[in-house]
């Protein structure tokens, strides 16, 4: 038994598409209202803040994948975050399951410097010390050898079905509305985006390689990193059509966030757009190198592809 717990996201979409594919059909997904991937899941309906429910949910499986997301609201993250790992790890350890958390960057520097799996925390914001403190929880039970787990770090989305990310959100969603494109702060800083799929590939791939456990692990991204300007131009290529954008600078979500509760959740989150994002996966793909990381080109014309199915329906 592999369980997914928080199984609702497109994270947790293509991971139970991939556990399916190579590894099991004895899947379990766990939400408060999980809906079937494959037709062999079992659902098992639990708020991941019940410690009991968690337990529960957890018992008989041999992995458990951690890959919940919240929405953006400090408050609610400071209370829910940790309190999730924490029943997530005593489960886990209760039932003798190995641990994979899908973990994001919110904690790593935000000043342009190549992000390693060895870089030292120093988040900027609360969100990114609500992150920190939760996967501080998991490396000080990983470091004490009380838990078998790994920790899967990813960089923004972008892709296809119900990614969201600001990419997703400001880019191709805006394309497929027929909306102008937006870009935060700078169109001419480099952005390392993971494919989707790829990190639910990558995240099955390293919970299923018991050399891979005890570790943390940067999941792959295309090393061709583009600015927001190639990368929209590089979208007018493939689509056939010349779009245009606007760069949205810091003072006007400032004026926005006064009477916007989520333009004001993200202010924090600004920062990154103003530098280089240079996510280093090497690591990665030296102890994989058969794993075939999707092209901007590519992830960009299958967005375009869907897109296309969807408007023919």
């Amino acid at each position: 038994m592999q369980t997914i717990l928080g199984a609702n996201g497109q994270i947790a979409t293509e991971l139970a598409k991939e556990l399916k594919r190579k590894y099991t059909s004895d899947i379990r997904l766990v939400s408060r209202d999980p809906k079937k991937v494959n037709d062999t899941d079992l659902l098992f309906p639990a708020d991941l803040m019940d410690a009991a429910k968690t337990n529960e949910a957890v018992k008989g499986s041999e992995i458990a994948y951690l890959t919940v997301g919240l929405p953006l609201d400090t408050a609610a993250w400071g209370i829910q975050f940790p309190a999730i790992m924490r029943n997530v790890i005593d489960a886990c350890k209760n039932n003798n399951t190995r641990l994979v958390f899908f973990d994001n960057t919110y904690m790593y520097p935000q000043d342009g410097q190549v992000l390693t799996e060895e870089t030292a925390f120093a988040p900027v914001g609360e969100k990114g010390r609500i992150r920190e403190k939760t996967t501080l929880m998991l490396l000080e039970e990983m470091r004490s050898k009380q838990i078998t787990a790994s920790i899967c770090r990813a960089p923004e989305f972008y892709g296809p079905g119900k990614t969201q990310s600001i990419t997703n959100s400001l880019i191709f969603t805006n394309i497929r509305k027929g909306l102008p494109l937006k870009v935060y702060l700078n169109d001419g800083t480099l952005r390392t985006l993971i494919w989707t799929p790829d990190a639910s590939k990558a995240m099955a791939l390293i919970g299923n390689t018991m050399e891979a456990y005890h570790q943390t692990w940067h999941l792959p991204c295309d090393d061709d990193r583009l600015t927001y300007k190639e990368l929209i131009k590089l979208a007018s290529e493939i689509y056939g059509e010349a779009f245009d954008y606007t760069v949205i600078h810091e003072s006007d979500l400032k004026l926005a966030a006064i009477n916007d509760h989520r333009t004001s959740e993200m202010l924090e989150l600004l920062p990154r757009y103003d530098h280089d994002n240079i996510f280093d996966s090497s690591k990665f793909k030296k102890m994989f190198p058969d794993f075939k990381v999707t092209t901007y080109r590519q992830g960009i014309g299958q967005i375009r592809d869907e897109q296309k199915i969807s408007a023919s329906r």
